[in-house]
């Protein structure tokens, strides 16, 4: 496999290099397919929906890209700044928009067998499947901060405003939370 001339780009030297090269664009999409996959993966439950909904995504993000900002923060937190909108637009909607993909004229996505499992792969291999049912027996408030934070890759910031409270009360449930999971990890050794 070559190694492109973009791979050591960041995100957002990409994101703007896209607006001239849309082979930048290929190079973001190689990055950031199965973790996006993963994430919606996470939310849904769904193989299906978490395709579509990272279709949209990278079709939203290059519909944007002049409301990329480097100054504002990464690429990477700017897309997944898209994935949590369309995650948000598609449970009060109850669908996936597909607005993005219908503006740059993109084909509904149509996943074999094969693809699906691939999908499930990411998220339910037997790590992770592990790796989940430790985090379902802590406090329900240290789940949902690990769960942002690690899982969802969220900022401290952003959670503490969703939730109410200080980050340094989000850092703590984070830490403790991870701490017993370490514990518990240990236990199980």
């Amino acid at each position: 496999m070559a190694v492109s001339v973009y791979s050591a780009l960041s995100d957002g030297d990409l994101l703007c290099a896209t607006r001239s090269d849309p082979d930048a664009f290929a190079e973001l999409y190689d990055r950031y397919e199965d973790p996006l996959l993963a994430f919606f993966l996470r939310a849904t439950r769904s193989p299906e929906l978490a395709a579509d909904l990272t279709a949209e995504v990278f079709a939203a993000a290059l519909g944007s890209l002049d409301r990329f900002c480097p100054e504002l923060g990464t690429g990477r937190a700017w897309l997944y700044g898209i994935a949590r909108h369309e995650l948000t637009r598609a449970w009060e909607r109850g669908r996936v928009e597909d607005r993005g993909r219908r503006r740059l004229r993109m084909e509904r996505l149509v996943l074999t067998d094969e693809a699906i499992d691939r999908i499930d792969e990411l998220a339910h291999g037997p790590a992770a499947a592990a790796a989940l049912e430790l985090l379902d027996q802590l406090p329900h408030d240290q789940a949902l901060a690990v769960r942002s934070r690690i899982v969802d890759e969220r900022d401290y910031a952003d959670l503490a405003r969703e939730l109410g409270c200080s980050e340094m009360v989000v850092r703590q449930r984070v830490s403790r939370a991870l701490k017993t999971l370490r514990n518990r990890l240990e236990d199980a050794s």
